[in-house]
Order: structure tokens, then sequence, then C-alpha cells
């Protein structure tokens, strides 16, 4: 079931990361370039190290922020090729797995391979300690993981619903001062958790707290906790009953 879980961390360190996710079972992890990250894939467990996805939305945003700021004729060449990726998405959005990845190999893969001919040719051509020259430089060196939905149609291209979870915390960041020590924050993150999942499964949060509070209250019993959850609350006519 879709689920959105947060989690405090004392640092930004790989290593949070890494307990974060301890036990879970999985291949991919889709993240954006940030070096902690790496640590991950030297992790030895019984599944394997993590395969990293990076996020082409996260490319994209350096090469808009060129194009508004120096009217770089190359970064909004790289916008409109990213774009066109974008185009090839939007048009398998929602499909099965096998249709995406049938769509990825024949439309974007080929884009893709011409992108990364490109992106080489332009660096060799600019000056190497421009800003400009910093941002291909990014892309060439996360070119492996951005490629990774190329591989599996079940991935995605970028962190986008990720980063729509996100934002609403974000915005309410100074509001969430008040946690005051590790535990407060802990319980935020429990919260946030909480009312995301809710969101993502179309459940309204508030009635669904008051309704499970309620049941817990009423003796719901611990072996039928499944049923509390916010992607059963839907099809539960009363969690109290």
């Amino acid at each position: 079931p879709p689920v959105l879980l947060f989690r405090y961390a004392p640092g930004r360190g790989g290593v949070h990361a890494e307990r974060f996710l301890h036990g879970f079972r999985g291949r991919f992890l889709q993240c954006d370039g940030y070096d902690g990250y790496e640590l991950l894939t030297r992790v030895e467990r019984p599944e394997g190290p993590w395969t990293l996805v990076h996020c082409w939305s996260h490319l994209r945003r350096r090469f808009v922020k060129q194009m508004r700021n120096t009217k770089s004729p190359i970064a909004e060449a790289a916008v409109r090729q990213i774009a066109t990726l974008y185009a090839i998405e939007a048009s398998v959005r929602g499909m099965a797995p096998a249709v995406r990845l049938a769509a990825r190999q024949a439309q974007s893969a080929p884009l893709v391979a011409a992108l990364k001919t490109w992106f080489e040719k332009q660096l060799s051509m600019i000056s190497s300690g421009s800003t400009l020259a910093a941002d291909i430089r990014y892309a060439l060196a996360h070119w492996t993981g951005l490629s990774r939905f190329l591989e599996d149609g079940r991935l995605e291209m970028d962190t986008n619903p990720v980063e729509n979870a996100i934002r609403p915390v974000a915005l309410t960041r100074k509001n969430a001062l008040f946690a005051g020590h590790e535990v407060g924050a802990e319980n935020w993150a429990l919260l946030a958790s909480i009312v995301a999942t809710c969101k993502t499964n179309d459940v309204n949060p508030v009635d669904y707290i008051a309704d499970t509070l309620q049941a817990i209250l009423n003796g719901h019993p611990q072996s039928r906790i499944e049923e509390l959850m916010p992607w059963r609350y839907q099809k539960t006519s009363s969690l109290a009953a």
C-alpha cells in the first residue's frame, strides 16, 4: 500500500539514511545527487547493495536556472531535450510497467544516449570553470543513475512525488521549531507520516485520526491492527464497530 514515512535525524550524513533503511528489502533507491547516499551503494545486505536511481528534475532545475540567469543557448537546448523525455513519460503515465519500459527503450533510450554525447561535446567547448560546465559535469557524474529508469518500468524519472509530499513540511519548518528536542522532533515526524499517508490514500487525516483513536479507546484488538491502517479506512464503515 502507498505509505509516506518521515523520520527525524540529527544530521545529513549518509549513515542516517543507512540506519533508516536497515531491514528494508528492495533493490532501487530513488534520490537526488547528494553525496551521502553513495554510502548506501557499499552497504552489505542479503539483497545486495542499493542501486541508486537519480532524478531528472533536479538536473533540469540546474539548466532552467542557467537559462534564466545567463540566457545560455546551451542550457536552453538542454531543457528542450529533457522536456522531450518528459513528453514520452507523460504518454505512458499510469500504464503497466511493461508498457512503460517498452516505450522507454524504443523512444527514450536513443535520446538519453544522444544527450550524453551532446553534453560531452558541449563540455569540451566551454570554460571548465563556468557554472554551466559544473552543471554538465553533475549530469555526467550521475548519468548511470539518471539512466536507470530505462531498465525498469516501475521506476520514475524523478523524485517529484516525494518532493510534493515534503513541500508542506518544508513550508511549516519554522512552525515546527517548537519541537525543542529530539523526542519532540520524532513525534512530529510520526504525525507528519500519518497525515501524509492519509492524503496519498485520499483519506481525510482529521477524520482518520479521530476515528482511529476512538477505535483504540473502544478496545480494538492489537491483533487486528491492519484494519486501522489509512489504506483500509475507506473500506471500513466504522473502525469502532
